[in-house]
């Protein structure tokens, strides 16, 4: 038997202040009023990388020493 999800759930309350019994309709709702159902959402991709060549790693590290010794220091 094939797996079906129904449309229909417990009355609840969106932010125009109506109860909806549709999933449909309340995404609808939340869609139109520029809110993000939480777990649908569609990630950007991370465009940018962190550099991989031996003189970006070096760099990084420097950088982490000196902010240790910074916090250690002061």
């Amino acid at each position: 038997m094939p797996y079906v999800i129904s449309d229909i759930m417990p009355p609840t309350e969106q932010v125009d202040g109506r109860f909806y019994t549709s999933k449909r309709a309340f995404r609808a709702v939340g869609r139109a009023n520029g809110l993000t159902e939480v777990g649908t959402e569609k990630l950007k991709p991370n465009v940018q990388r962190a550099s991989t060549t031996t003189a970006a790693k070096n760099a990084r590290r420097e950088a982490v020493k000196q902010a240790i010794e910074k916090v250690r220091s002061g």
